[in-house]
């Protein structure tokens, strides 16, 4: 009887592997070509911005974003709600901390990751890249230090939207795809999917 648990776990744990493992090209196209332009949108809007002022667009945090919301559509941490919200939550506490202790590093930077991870958790807005949206605010350069509160507003705000308004186009171009993971939105885009198809 243990034998037979064992074969049975272990052609389980082959078959996930297995399918873990299989390479979707059009899964890969599609998350690239809508990072690339996500990415590239708030890229080009910092190298338009940045000789005239000290606007910075483009943060780490987003990198990380972009993984999520066209890497791993599916995940409940990367659905709108935690994109914007856990981006907006963690930059005001990051933002919060900075002005309360700002010469401080080794207080200011982990107070703001765990705070940031707090309030996401309370918010049920939970978005990984976002303790490092919190973690840019205390430990980024002097413009983004000296932007105080701007820094929620531009770049995590005009950032996370520019992300979610791509993932939306990118992520919903095929019918295999969907974003986000809402059965009401399943619906309504199967539908706009068969009327498209019948002209």
């Amino acid at each position: 009887m243990p034998i037979q648990k064992i074969k049975r776990g272990y052609r389980k744990t082959r078959y996930v592997l297995y399918r873990e493992t299989l390479v979707d090209f059009r899964e890969h196209f599609w998350a690239f070509l809508g990072s690339f332009v996500g990415i590239g949108i708030i890229a080009y809007l910092q190298s338009q911005q940045l000789p005239a002022s000290d606007v910075v667009y483009l943060i780490g945090s987003f990198g990380a974003s972009s993984v999520l919301v066209y890497g791993v559509i599916q995940s409940p941490l990367a659905q709108p709600r935690n994109l914007i919200g856990g981006h907006l939550v963690s930059a005001l506490a990051g933002v919060t901390v900075q002005q309360l202790a700002p010469d401080i590093l080794w207080i200011t930077a982990p107070l703001a990751v765990s705070t940031s991870i707090v309030l996401m958790q309370i918010t049920k807005t939970l978005h990984p890249p976002g303790g490092a949206t919190a973690l840019i605010a205390v430990t980024g350069s002097a413009a983004i230090k000296n932007l105080g509160y701007w820094y929620v507003i531009t770049p995590v705000l005009t950032g996370a939207l520019i992300l979610l308004a791509t993932a939306l186009v990118f992520n919903n171009v095929t019918s295999k795809r969907h974003y986000p993971n809402n059965k009401k939105f399943h619906a309504f885009k199967a539908h706009f999917h068969k009327g498209f198809k019948k002209r």
